[in-house]
């Protein structure tokens, strides 16, 4: 069950109250998970209780998005506000460095957090923020679509087109390379979620100019990539290799943009790889990226 905390932050206005809601579950290191754009954090449904059976997990909706309300009037959701707030949210949960494991978007925070010692290890997947200018303005185009067709669909037809294999596709084949495994309960909640968050156009309007040059010292980084990646394209985990020269670069076989939901147990062994503390991760267990 999903529990809300609050916390202050500082902002150029003064301090403000703001809010996150977050899932904990699992014992051991603690592990944030952090959705992309418009998703929310039962995203990591798929692999929840097998990374909990390992580690103390929190999921979290960022804020503006899934159930934590907008950041406070005023405040920017640009990548140096919203760090601070992801490291008062740590604090106000008692957790010191976490891993952090992060989706597009959140793979974007993850990286950062990483680059501010935040974190004890980064594991992304297709994470933004390698982009050429033409790949990121194709990428946000898909996104301003995906937020309009949402929008405009109405409730009872999202509904019905969730019961089958087909209207699944319809709604999530942009994400998912297996659109056909989500539940249709699931694809129903990531479409009202993508609907109604009310950071979207902020956020995107944020990362216009965002570009991750920047290496990660002393963090162990894992970068994994969907081979089926239709938003991000794959060859982004190259640059992003070259921007972290000394990074662990995966390929996720088949796995669309949100890998996740496409292979769960892949997913899992390379997110635990990327969080050991002790020696690294493990090479024998990664699939490089060709």
């Amino acid at each position: 069950m999903a529990e809300e905390v609050s916390f202050t932050i500082d902002t150029p206005l003064g301090s403000r109250v703001t809010s996150v809601t977050y899932r904990r579950r699992g014992t051991g290191e603690p592990l944030l998970l952090l959705h992309g754009i418009g998703h929310h954090l039962q995203a990591w449904d798929p692999v929840f209780d097998l990374l909990a059976a390992d580690r103390d997990v929190i999921a979290i909706d960022l804020p503006g998005f899934g159930a934590s309300p907008g950041l406070p009037d005023g405040v920017s959701y640009g990548l140096s506000t919203v760090v601070p707030v992801l490291g008062a949210l740590c604090e106000a949960l008692g957790i010191e460095r976490p891993h952090v494991a992060g989706n597009s978007l959140g793979g974007l925070l993850a990286l950062e957090l990483g680059r501010e010692k935040l974190v004890r290890s980064v594991t992304v997947l297709s994470p933004a923020g390698f982009w050429t200018p033409a790949e990121r303005q194709y990428a946000f185009t898909v996104l301003k679509t995906m937020r309009r067709t949402a929008k405009a669909l109405p409730l009872p037809l999202i509904e019905r087109m969730s019961r089958t294999t087909l209207g699944r596709t319809a709604l999530t084949s942009t994400i998912y390379a297996r659109p056909g495994r989500r539940s249709p309960e699931a694809v129903v909640a990531e479409t009202v979620a993508l609907r109604t968050a009310p950071g979207f156009e902020q956020t995107l309007a944020a990362g216009q100019d965002v570009l991750f040059t920047h290496d990660v010292p002393g963090v162990p980084v894992t970068i994994a990539w969907g081979s089926k990646d239709r938003l991000l394209l794959r060859r982004q985990g190259v640059r992003a290799k070259l921007a972290v020269p000394g990074a662990r670069l995966v390929r996720l076989p088949d796995c669309g943009h949100v890998p996740m939901n496409d292979d769960p147990a892949l997913v899992t062994r390379v997110i635990l790889d990327g969080s050991r503390t002790v020696g690294g991760p493990s090479p024998r267990s990664a699939i490089q990226l060709v």
